[in-house]
C-alpha cells in the first residue's frame, strides 16, 4: 500500500482529449472513486496508473518514485475489471493463488496456503476454494477476482466498474463487503463508477470527472451539499436534484446572476392545498402528475408550469394525481448560465 500522486496528467486518442491535466493524491489507505457517465475518461486514467497507456503530460507517482515511464509489471498495481478475467480451468484456490506464484514474487506454498485462506475467509468464499471458477455464481466470481486483486497487497488496488454487472441485491451486498475487506486490510483503492450509491457509500473521497477534467474533490457530503456546478450537484442524490430556471421561482429572492435553480428534496416543504391554510407568500403552486409507490417513500411528480420536479414524499400522506400543492423553498442552490454555483 502507498501514496499515489497523478501531477497534471493528460492523455488524448487521436482528436479525442480523454483526460486533460488531471491532479490527484489518493492517500495511503484510502478508498477513492472516480465518477461520472461513461466517456469522461474514467477507466484512461485507472490505465494511466496502472502503466496500461502512457501519458502525453504529467507524472505518476506510486510510494513517492516516479513510475510515468515504469511498465506494468514493475508498478505494484492490480486491475479489477467489470468482466471476472478468471481462469476457468483453475479452482477458486489456485485462481487465487496465482498471484503469489509469479516468478517475480514467489512465495512459500505454507504463505501461500496461509493468505489466500485469510482473503477467502474475508471474501466469504472459503467453502468454494476446491470448486472450478465454472461451478460458482455471478457474485462468488466476482469475489474471487477481487480477492486475486487483494491478496498479494499491492500498492494500489484499481477497480473498473467491478460490480456494475451483478443484481440490485447483489451489489448492495458486495458494496458492504468490498468496504469492509479494505478497511480490515487497510488498502488503497482506486474504484471507478458511474453509479452514485458505490461511490457515496463505499467512498472516503469522490473525484468527479466531466470530460475529462477532475471538477471537483471532495467527501461525499461535501460533494452532495456543496457542488462547485449544476453538472456535479446532477451526479449525487436520488432522486437527481431538479434544475430549474430562475423564472419559475416568481418572486422567490435569488441572487441576481442566478439563471438556475438546484432544488432537492430537503430543499422543499411541500403543502396540500386546504380551506384552513391560507397560501404564503412566496410560495409556489404545483400539479401532482404522478406518484411512484417506493414502500418507506413515495417519488412526486410535479408540475409548476412547464417544468417537470420529482420530490420525495412520506407514503402517510396521501396524494390524487392532478391535486395542487403548494412549495416553500428553504435554502436551494444557485448557479449561473455556464452552470457554476453562486453562493
Amino acid at each position: 500500500m502507498a501514496e499515489v500522486v497523478l501531477q497534471q496528467v493528460s492523455k488524448a486518442f487521436g482528436s479525442v482529449e480523454a483526460v486533460k491535466n488531471l491532479s490527484l493524491t489518493i492517500a495511503d489507505g484510502e478508498f477513492v472513486a472516480l465518477l461520472g457517465p461513461t466517456g469522461v475518461g474514467k477507466t484512461t486514467t485507472l490505465r494511466l496508473v496502472a502503466g496500461l497507456e502512457t501519458p502525453d503530460a504529467g507524472r505518476v507517482f506510486i510510494g513517492g518514485r516516479d513510475v510515468t515511464q515504469a511498465p506494468p509489471a514493475a508498478r505494484d498495481v492490480t486491475f479489477v475489471f467489470q468482466q471476472y478475467s478468471l481462469y476457468p480451468h483453475l479452482t477458486v484456490f489456485e485462481n487465487l493463488a496465482f498471484p503469489l506464484r509469479a516468478p517475480t514474487r514467489r512465495l512459500p506454498e505454507e504463505e501461500i496456503r496461509r493468505i489466500v485462506s485469510e482473503v477467502a475467509r474475508m471474501l466469504r468464499i472459503d467453502t468454494k476454494l476446491g470448486n472450478k471458477a465454472t461451478q460458482l455464481s455471478g457474485g462468488q466470481m466476482q469475489r474471487v477476482a477481487i480477492g486475486r486483486a487483494l491478496v498479494r497487497r499491492p500498492a494500489i488496488a484499481l477497480m473498473d466498474e467491478p460490480l456494475s454487472s451483478l443484481d440490485a441485491k447483489l451489489r448492495a451486498d458486495l458494496r458492504v463487503e468490498l468496504k469492509r475487506i479494505q478497511q480490515d486490510l487497510r488498502t488503497t483503492i482506486l474504484y471507478v463508477t458511474h453509479d452514485q450509491m458505490e461511490a457515496m457509500t463505499m467512498a472516503d473521497r469522490i473525484g468527479v470527472l466531466e470530460n475529462g477534467r477532475l471538477v471537483q474533490v471532495g467527501t461525499p457530503r461535501e460533494i452532495y451539499e456543496n457542488p462547485v456546478s449544476a453538472y456535479v450537484a446532477g451526479r449525487l442524490g436520488q432522486p437527481a436534484i431538479n434544475l430549474v430556471p430562475r423564472a419559475v421561482l416568481g418572486e422567490w429572492n435569488a441572487p441576481l446572476d442566478a439563471a438556475l435553480v438546484g432544488l432537492r428534496t430537503e430543499h422543499v416543504q411541500l403543502h396540500r392545498r386546504s380551506k384552513l391554510r391560507a397560501t404564503v407568500p412566496g410560495d409556489i403552486s404545483a400539479r401532482v402528475k404522478r406518484i411512484e409507490h417506493l414502500g418507506d417513500q413515495n417519488h412526486l411528480h410535479l408540475a409548476v408550469g412547464e417544468h417537470d420536479l420529482v420530490m420525495l414524499a412520506d407514503p402517510a400522506l396521501v396524494f390524487h394525481d392532478g391535486e395542487t400543492v403548494d412549495l416553500r423553498l428553504e435554502n436551494p442552490l444557485f448557479f449561473n448560465a455556464e452552470g457554476h454555483r453562486i453562493a
